[in-house]
């Protein structure tokens, strides 16, 4: 039943990020706890673990997005700049790195360095969605090219169906984001 209610939010909350709507954050925020559960029950502790740091981030980016709405400073969707990927790639690297030795010493998990890359680059897209950073689909979409088989892999079928329709959902985010982007002033972030 978890994994279901996990399906409907995730679904929900992508669509919704899609379309920049801020209610894909409290939606996301429940999408999370769900998936904090289940994880934790299937031993992918790196993906239960970043469902603690998503809903860290869920609370930062709804705040971010709810600002700008409630007459802050706009939130824009923007490129991201070399400067910040100079930080972004090397912190990524480092935090699969670490993970994956965390997960093969400390746990009893099968998958550690899949688990552990899934993690880190879904924690930079994540970010990167905070930010409307249009590359974080591009992320998201190789993130979700590797999570469909380690899913199936682990045994979660529907997540894994999930993760398919997230795909689906990342690209039309991409275009979406990429068309709004074309339209406006292209600020760099």
């Amino acid at each position: 039943m978890i994994e279901v209610f996990g399906f409907v939010t995730g679904v929900l909350n992508v669509w919704l990020l899609a379309r920049q709507k801020v209610w894909n954050w409290p939606v996301g925020l429940a999408n999370n706890a769900a998936y904090l559960i289940l994880f934790g029950r299937t031993g992918l502790y790196g993906d239960a673990g970043l469902q603690l740091l998503y809903i860290t981030l869920g609370i930062y980016g709804w705040w971010t997005w709810a600002r700008s709405s409630a007459g802050g400073d706009e939130l824009r969707i923007a490129r991201t700049s070399a400067a910040t990927w100079r930080w972004l790639i090397p912190a990524t690297l480092l935090a699969a790195v670490g993970l994956s030795f965390f997960l093969a010493r400390y746990t009893d998990s099968t998958v550690p360095r899949w688990d552990a890359v899934t993690t880190a680059l879904s924690l930079a897209a994540t970010w990167g969605q905070c930010r409307k950073l249009v590359e974080s689909w591009w992320i998201w979409i190789l993130v979700d090219v590797v999570y469909i088989p380690l899913y199936i892999y682990k045994g979660l079928g529907l997540t894994a169906v999930l993760y398919a329709v997230f795909l689906m959902l990342c690209v039309v985010g991409l275009r979406s984001w990429t068309g709004a982007l074309r339209g406006a002033e292209i600020p760099v972030a």
